[in-house]
């Protein structure tokens, strides 16, 4: 890997388009390199992983909502048109993107990337299938994209904090869409850069929808990003151009919406030929939470069964959870939001409460991606009074290690100091979820397909599990036809019991 310098540079300042931030990431995307065979194997995992969080989101409103939407649009002059998640409906790739997005994002249960900023790379894959459905790309394009797009989205991260400036976390994800499309469609830099340029440029909004009163819009916003990247690549295309530099410019996104005209960043990129490894650094969710409460729903799992007497309020004084500044002030009490400790809040702001999920999970020995979240669990008294006696305060040890560069290093857990009626105490603490790579179960191909299995019940037939997971497997050897088939398919009855809500299309 190298490093490559972003710093704001004057209009009158000689700056070569070359030495650009969004040139230089559409540089990874068309440089011509194999993927590993291990990556390959890790881009099939997520596309089983996207497919049971769809599944197991196809009946819920925001879901239902967007996929009218799309249905509403169909198959543009351009192709044969993308499928809709659930459905057997070709409609126009970037509305396929559109409804597909949303459908993975819904339940917050796909996969993570956490560093200077935070990302759900898999975002990147409904684009990029879509597409890939309505020009006729075969498999190994399709895989080559989705390998490119995890490197320039996990490489953003790695180096440029959004979240810092209350900037949302898609800025990054549309220049990856839009570089991982270029990739795809092996379209010459100088295009696929004028398309980065205008996916940040239009992509960028502040990250007040993952604040307070969390609206459905959170699971909107990665799927706008990508249909949103979709647009520009086409415009890109056409031979149109956007604002440039980007990141560097005078009234550009560092100097304006970042760290301002006096900022260096240091962006890693792999050298020229370097294989793209990206992906093997994210880790994907055993539970339907923000990532960072998954080392903690495991930590009160554990402690479910050692201290049994940690589930009765009436026993518990307090329960501080050390942790990391970015859990703290993002999850916790330190965000000073009251509605992370309202039982009448949305499912969007309760699974960004770790106060609440760690209760629950305290309580209930376990988490469900819709039992853990219903109104009534929510309200249930005893969990409401243990509820608030749950807070967080930011210890720098695990700061450091959340930021850590060290995989070995590297967590996202916390310390939990329990405070007894009777004055003793309970310590305990984890560094990552049990599901992560460096975890007590890793996430290996048979937890992926038994996810999709376990999330499909009763929304997809087993014939239809079985049919998607068989070509998924095969997904780099995948003819064009075989891609156009690569969604899940519910029974019309099913997707039929919850109507759609009509709009203006």
């Amino acid at each position: 890997m190298r490093e490559h310098e972003v710093r704001v540079r004057r209009s009158d300042e000689e700056f070569p388009r070359e030495e650009e931030l969004a040139w230089q990431l559409a540089r990874v995307a068309t440089d011509d390199v194999p993927v590993d065979d291990d990556v390959a194997g890790m881009v099939v995992n997520r596309v089983l992983d996207n497919a049971a969080v769809s599944a197991a989101s196809l009946l819920r409103a925001s879901v239902v909502a967007a996929r009218a939407q799309a249905l509403a649009h169909p198959p543009s002059r351009g192709g044969a048109g993308a499928r809709v998640a659930g459905t057997t409906e070709d409609v126009s790739p970037e509305w396929a993107a559109w409804a597909n997005g949303v459908a993975v994002r819904e339940l917050d249960f796909h996969d993570t990337f956490l560093a200077a900023e935070y990302s759900h790379p898999g975002d990147n894959v409904p684009a990029l299938v879509a597409v890939a459905q309505h020009l006729g790309v075969d498999g190994a394009s399709l895989l080559r994209g989705i390998v490119v797009a995890y490197e320039v989205q996990v490489d953003l991260v790695r180096a440029i904090s959004l979240h810092r400036h209350k900037i949302d976390h898609v800025a990054h994800l549309g220049p990856s869409v839009a570089a991982g499309l270029g990739a795809m469609l092996r379209l010459p830099t100088a295009v696929v850069h004028q398309a980065i340029g205008q996916a940040l440029h239009t992509t960028t909004a502040t990250r007040q929808s993952r604040k307070g009163a969390i609206s459905t819009w959170k699971a909107y916003a990665p799927a706008f990003a990508g249909k949103v990247a979709i647009e520009a690549v086409d415009r890109a295309v056409r031979g149109q151009t956007s604002p440039a530099p980007i990141y560097e410019g005078e009234d550009g996104v560092v100097a304006w919406l970042l760290d301002g005209p006096d900022a260096l960043y240091r962006v890693p990129l792999p050298e020229p030929g370097e294989p793209r490894r990206a992906i093997l650094d994210t880790y994907t969710k055993e539970h339907s939470a923000e990532y960072q409460a998954q080392a903690v729903i495991d930590l009160a799992r554990r402690l479910h069964r050692e201290h049994p007497e940690l589930r009765d309020p009436a026993n518990v004084a307090s329960i501080v959870l050390h942790t990391s500044h970015h859990t703290h002030v993002v999850i916790g009490s330190g965000a000073n939001d009251p509605q992370k400790y309202d039982p009448a809040a949305s499912r969007e702001t309760l699974d960004h409460s770790v106060p609440y999920v760690f209760a629950v999970a305290l309580q209930d020995g376990g988490w469900h991606h819709v039992d853990s979240y219903v109104p009534a669990r929510a309200a249930r008294p005893d969990t409401v009074a243990l509820w608030r006696k749950v807070s967080t305060v930011e210890d720098p040890e695990w700061t450091e290690r959340y930021h850590a560069t060290d995989p070995a290093r590297k967590a996202f857990g916390a310390r939990v100091v329990a405070t007894l009626t009777d004055g003793s105490t309970v310590v305990d603490e984890i560094a990552v979820a049990d599901a992560h790579p460096l975890g007590a179960r890793p996430f290996t191909r048979p937890q992926y397909e038994r996810k999709l299995a376990v999330l499909a019940e009763g929304v997809l037939a087993p014939e239809e599990v079985e049919r998607f997971t068989a070509l998924a497997r095969r997904l780099p050897e995948l003819s064009a036809g075989e891609v156009r088939d690569l969604g899940i398919v519910a029974p019309p009855d099913l997707l039929s019991t919850v109507p759609l809500p009509r709009g203006l299309f």
